[in-house]
């Protein structure tokens, strides 16, 4: 069973999320939030597997709970949604850098918000990858300069470039297709650079891809 918490100030947006997830037979709503500082005590408390993160809330906005949430190393497996309004809010990227596992618009469809929900769980990939792509590019851009490569040290040199691919927003088809290698051999080695690295999941090895120069910006075509 996933055990989801709903962190939005609106009663009406919990109201709703609550009656969809609620009635599906694997998932079940453990509690709610209507700030971000309730929400960190909430996961605290409730250890759900899933937060569906409102960005912005009075008291605590949902970034910096999103921040202290993934910062915890006793909250390791808690996976971070966060919910906007506009499809690329500018906080969208600083949600991802502080821990997210990816974003939904509120206005989503119903079974694309029970999918991601599932798909987060897993540490797959939550967007599709033509948002990924958007969500990449708009990074990059934003991104800092690339810091050190030695922490890529660890990896092999067939993950080092299964991980430059994840980092262009290609899905696990598409490097398998790139590689000529199966579809299982690309996720297997995505897995392994997820656990040497300890990136939380995919948004996050995007991430350690930009930020350690592997990737740089204008890489995508």
């Amino acid at each position: 069973m996933i055990r989801v918490l709903l962190a939005d100030d609106q009663s009406l947006v919990r109201a709703g999320f609550r009656a969809l997830l609620d009635a599906q037979p694997d998932i079940e709503v453990a509690g709610e939030a209507a700030d971000g500082a309730d929400a960190v005590e909430g996961v605290r408390t409730l250890r759900p597997d899933v937060v569906l993160m409102d960005i912005r809330m009075p008291r605590l906005d949902g970034l910096e709970a999103t921040r202290r949430i993934t910062d915890d190393p006793d909250l390791g497996e808690v996976r971070v949604v966060m919910l906007t309004t506009f499809e690329l809010d500018e906080y969208v990227f600083e949600a991802i850098r502080a821990g997210a596992s990816g974003f939904l618009v509120k206005d989503t469809e119903p079974e694309e918000l029970l999918r991601a929900v599932r798909a987060v769980v897993h540490g797959d990939a939550l967007l599709s990858p033509g948002v990924t792509r958007r969500l990449i590019e708009e990074f990059a851009a934003r991104s800092k300069a690339p810091g050190v490569t030695a922490a890529l040290g660890v990896l092999t040199e067939r993950e080092r470039e299964v991980m430059a691919l994840v980092g262009i927003g290609l899905s696990n088809v598409e490097i398998a297709r790139r590689l000529v290698v199966s579809p299982l051999t690309a996720k297997t080695h995505v897995s392994r650079a997820m656990v040497k690295l300890g990136a939380r999941d995919r948004a996050q090895l995007v991430v350690l891809a930009y930020e350690s120069g592997l990737v740089r910006p204008g890489w995508l075509g």
